[in-house]
Order: structure tokens, then sequence, then C-alpha cells
């Protein structure tokens, strides 16, 4: 009886170790597929928006936005627009300075310091990248609509939809490396996307964007996020930041 449950034992252990490697691999073939889809997007969409050929769906759908009979009213009662600008201020830089280091505050005191220097890198360089862009492409704010909030930069890709989804889903992406429960990475992203895609739809619904900029800067930001997922990864696996912590609850 007992060789048997041997034998049990070690087939579950096996059957739980593949599973996992499944899974692994399934997170980082979804992680490429996101990187080099996002790049291809942002070149695609880059050469389009340089052409003027997306110039009539982006005034089309900030007009959609816009009470027809007062272009400087947002659709909706006044609370929704209030909404709007506290949701576009959760891409503002004082806010991701603030949730960064607070993140980078949990991993320290975690003990994963290596992470935290990892992710102390990987999120300024992200910010770094969405301004160098924008002063490459150097595209005019919208003048269909009056702004709704202030402006101080060029327009394309959007630098609160870009920095919000290098911030949120890069911090994220990391966080889920040093994080067995599955609920909690689950959670971890499903809470990334939703805060960068309020913050985009935000700043097209403030008049301050093009509905083309948000969507270069979703793809931007999400490929840097996969990018440093896999590299993060990568270090990990030859030992250079630190792994999952085990735990009852894990993949």
């Amino acid at each position: 009886m007992k060789h048997h449950e041997k034998i049990r034992h070690v087939g579950h252990k096996s059957f739980s170790l593949l599973a996992r490697l499944g899974r692994h691999e399934i997170a980082m073939l979804l992680c490429v597929a996101v990187l080099s889809g996002g790049i291809w997007g942002f070149v695609t969409l880059a050469d389009e928006v340089i052409e003027g050929d997306t110039q009539t769906i982006d005034e089309s759908l900030l007009l959609a936005l816009r009470n027809p009979a007062d272009l400087s009213d947002p659709i909706g009662p006044g609370w929704v627009e209030e909404m709007g600008r506290d949701f576009t201020a959760l891409g503002g830089v004082g806010v991701l300075v603030l949730i960064t280091l607070g993140a980078l505050g949990y991993l320290l005191l975690a003990g994963r310091y290596r992470a935290a220097l990892f992710a102390a890198i990987a999120v300024p360089g992200g910010i770094l990248l969405s301004t160098v862009m924008k002063i490459g492409f150097d595209r005019p704010r919208p003048d269909l609509v009056p702004h709704e909030a202030m402006v101080y930069t060029a327009s394309f890709p959007s630098g609160h939809s870009m920095m919000s989804a290098v911030t949120y889903l890069t911090l994220a992406a990391l966080l889920t490396r040093v994080q067995p429960a599955l609920r909690l990475k689950a959670y971890l992203l499903i809470l990334a996307i939703l805060l960068t895609l309020l913050v985009g739809v935000s700043r097209v619904y403030l008049g301050v964007h093009w509905p083309t900029d948000v969507l270069a800067g979703w793809t931007a930001g999400a490929s840097w996020a996969a990018l440093c997922w896999i590299v993060m990864r990568w270090m990990q696996r030859h030992g250079q930041v630190e792994t999952e912590v085990s735990g009852s609850d894990t993949e």
C-alpha cells in the first residue's frame, strides 16, 4: 500500500510540474505576442498618422464625445466630466511617481531588492521613451474642441496613456513574477489593465488627445511592459533577480 501511495505522490508532483511549466510557456508566448504585435501595431499606426490617413476617424470619434450644439460641452452630466478629470489624473506624473514608489517600497520590505532595482530602472526607462517619442513625432494637439485639461507637450503618442501603461502594466508584470498566488497575479494584471484603459479614454473624452494618440500610447506601453516581463523572467532563470516565493496558493 505504501508503495502505491508513493507512486501516486510522485505522479502528482510530476503532473504539477508539467502544468506549471505549461503555464510558464503560455505566459511567455503571450508576452512575446504582445511585444511583437504592439511594435507592429505602433509602427503601422504611426505611419498612418504621419500620412494623415487617420484624421477623419479621429475627428469623428472626438466629436462623438461632444454635445453637437455646444462643442465645449462633453457628453454626459457634470459628474461624468469630473470623473474624467479624476481618471486622467491617474496617468499624471505625480500619481505615477507615488504608485511606483509604493511598489518599490513593497518589494524592498518583501526582501526583493534586485527586483526593486529592476523596477526602478524599467518604469523610468519607459517614461523616458515616451517623452523622446513625443518630441520625435511632434504632432499638434486637437484643436477641434476646447481642452478640458491643461496640456504642455506634443500629442503623439499620448503621454498619459503610455506612461500609465508603462507604470501600471510594468509594475503588475514585475510583481506577478515574485508573487506565487495565481489569483493575486490575475488581480494585479486586471487592475493594471483597467487603470490604463480609464486613463486613455479620459484623455479623448477631455479633448486633449486624438484617439490614435491614445491607441499608440497603449500599444507602446504594453510592448514595454511585455519586454520588461521577458527580461525579468530571463534574469530570474539565471539567478540575477529573486524568484517567486513558495506558498500554499501557488500556480
